[in-house]
């Protein structure tokens, strides 16, 4: 696809959803077994309306049934399923269109999400893309049937395990996807849709209590200090103030927020994405606590020449002010957060250090992680 955008100072390449890619391979195979003629080039509609042109590979084409292949071209976003075959086995059938998942294409175990229990994770606008692409070339042949359709990825399974698909509870496969058809590169927008759809699925589990973190460093902090897995919290990434605005909608009651200080601590600025191309304040926090608190000129200014916020708090740990500048620290991103919620929900956090030698909690922390581990364990 030769469109751009730019970011970050770089142009980069647009690419086409797994979901375009399977619609291209379904018509182009079905145009093969009613015309009788290879297709090596397949147009179809995308949900814009927008045309779109995809290579046909892996043609095989026999008396009952065609198959054939697109390679997924992610464009320029660093996403999983780039290179990925893409296959679409099409037979037909007496009326209707069936749209069955095939070897490669999770099966979605768990409730909350966009496809049922027991279906294959063939989202609905990809859903829709493949009947009404399939559609229209039957119509264009006259045809008097109807097309099963099969959607498969040879290496799905293999792919899926760098994705969020086992945390959401999408097995042995990928997942189709797309709501425009299009991707685009390096898009918050599909990063905080991934979110959204862990925490619906969480929502399903329990409605009321919910554990989030920027991701999973310091999952063994959270076993042995707070007896909690990490791998069933919703990671965030750097989407806080996204991901707190859904939770909220949501409606969930009580939410338990784990993560590092080199993250968390810029909350305490009214930062709500913690990625270090919006900002970086940390030492500023630190800093500007420490000196309200007694620090002087002279610590103060080594604070700010620290890296790490490990290292900036190991420079006042043995000072009369280092639990008060911890406490102001902590009652700021409370502050923060509790403001973005509007009241919606209680919220506690614990912060933690890469050596856990500072450790930053709410007073109701302890007790709301309990709570959630008894919700997980009932």
């Amino acid at each position: 696809m030769e469109k751009f955008t730019v970011k970050n100072g770089k142009a980069l390449r647009f690419g086409y959803t797994t979901g375009s890619c399977a619609t291209a391979a379904a018509a182009a195979a079905a145009e093969m077994l009613l015309s009788g003629s290879r297709v090596e080039r397949a147009d179809i509609t995308l949900p814009s309306g927008e045309k779109a042109v995809f290579t046909i590979e892996d043609i095989d084409m026999r008396e009952d049934a065609v198959t054939c292949s697109v390679t997924k071209d992610g464009g320029d976003d660093p996403d999983a399923t780039h290179g990925a075959k893409i296959f679409a086995k099409v037979k037909k059938r007496e009326a209707d269109i069936l749209l069955i998942g095939g070897r490669g294409v999770g099966l979605v175990t768990a409730k909350g999400l966009q496809c049922k229990v027991g279906e294959p994770a063939i989202n609905p606008v990809p859903r829709k893309m493949i009947r009404e692409n399939a559609r229209r070339i039957l119509q264009s042949y006259n045809a008097d049937c109807g097309l099963e359709i099969t959607i498969s990825v040879p290496d799905g399974a293999e792919i899926a395990q760098k994705t969020y698909n086992p945390r959401l509870g999408i097995v042995d496969g990928i997942s189709i996807l797309g709501t425009t058809g299009i991707v685009d590169p390096m898009s918050e927008k599909a990063l905080v849709d991934t979110i959204k759809a862990v925490v619906d699925k969480q929502y399903a589990e329990d409605s009321e209590n919910i554990l989030i973190s920027p991701g999973n460093y310091g999952r063994e902090f959270c076993q042995e200090y707070l007896q909690l897995d990490i791998q069933r919290s919703v990671p965030v990434s750097n989407y806080i103030g996204e991901a707190l605005d859904y939770i909220r909608y949501k409606g969930f009651k009580r939410i338990l927020f784990v993560g590092h200080t080199g993250k968390l601590i810029k909350i305490a600025a009214g930062v709500m994405n913690t990625h270090s191309s919006y900002a970086d304040c940390r030492m500023e926090v630190i800093g500007v606590h420490s000196a309200i608190c007694g620090a002087d000129p002279q610590t103060v200014g080594q604070i700010m020449n620290c890296v790490t916020t490990d290292e900036a708090f190991d420079l006042i740990k043995d000072m009369s002010y280092y639990e008060a500048v911890k406490n102001r620290i902590l009652e700021k991103v409370l502050y923060h957060l509790r403001f973005r919620l509007k009241g919606a929900a209680e919220i506690e956090i614990v912060m933690f250090t890469s050596d856990r030698d500072h450790i930053i909690k709410s007073p109701g922390a302890d007790d709301m992680a309990m709570r959630y581990h008894k919700a997980l364990t009932s």
